[in-house]
C-alpha cells in the first residue's frame, strides 16, 4: 500500500489472475507453502498479500473477499501467526517457519536470558511477566495496565509490543473489540 500524491493505494491483481488468492482459505495455504509473507506491498515485488489480492475489496468489510479481514480470521484460526514481524509491519509466519525465524531474531535466546544479559529493557520485561501470568493470552489493554503503561505509566507501550513482535515472543491471536461498563 503506498500514498501517492496524498490518496492511498492498493496495489493488487485481478479476480482472474493466476497469482489471486480469492479467500482466506486460499490465502492460509499460500502462506504455509511460501513459509511467510507480509500484509502490504513491500521491497520484494510481488511478495505480499496486498499484491495477490483484488485492492476493490480491501476494507470493503466483507468478510469472504476482504483481506483486511482475512488478518483476523488467520490470527483465530491460530495454524499462522499473525503480527508485525516485518520491518515493524504486519504479516503472516507459518508454523512451519516460526523456529527458523526465532532462531534467527532471538539469536538463540529465551526472553529471561535476553533480560538476564541486559539485551531487553525493563518495559518489556514488565510486559512479559504480565503476559505470561495469564495464561499466554490477554487483552492489549488489560496487558497495558499490567505492565504499567498508560497516562501516570510507562510510555511507548505499541513500540514495545511491536519490538517483542519483532522478536517472535508475541503475536496476535484475536481481534475483539473492548466493551464498556454500559455493553457498548
Amino acid at each position: 500500500m503506498g500514498n501517492e500524491a496524498g490518496e492511498w493505494i492498493i496495489h493488487g491483481v485481478t479476480w482472474d489472475d493466476p497469482k489471486c488468492i480469492h479467500d482466506v482459505d486460499e490465502a492460509v495455504e499460500y502462506i504455509n507453502r511460501v513459509g511467510f509473507l507480509p500484509l502490504f506491498k513491500n521491497e520484494i515485488p510481488g511478495f505480499s498479500l496486498e499484491e495477490r489480492t483484488v485492492a476493490e475489496y480491501w476494507w470493503s468489510d466483507d468478510p469472504v473477499r476482504d483481506p483486511w479481514r482475512w488478518r483476523i480470521a488467520i490470527a483465530k484460526r491460530h495454524d499462522v501467526l499473525y503480527g508485525k514481524f516485518f520491518a515493524k509491519k504486519a504479516g503472516f509466519i507459518s508454523k512451519k517457519w516460526l523456529p527458523v525465524f526465532a532462531n534467527y531474531r532471538r539469536d538463540g535466546y529465551d526472553f529471561d536470558a535476553l533480560f538476564e544479559d541486559e539485551k531487553a529493557p525493563i518495559k518489556h520485561k514488565n510486559i512479559m511477566d504480565h503476559f505470561m501470568e495469564n495464561d499466554a493470552e490477554i487483552y492489549s489493554y488489560e496487558l497495558k495496565k499490567l505492565a504499567g503503561f498508560g497516562k501516570d505509566g510507562e510510555k511507548g507501550f505499541d513500540g514495545a509490543i511491536t519490538g517483542l513482535m519483532m522478536q517472535t515472543y508475541l503475536c496476535n491471536c484475536d481481534f475483539r473489540k473492548r466493551i464498556n461498563q454500559k455493553g457498548v
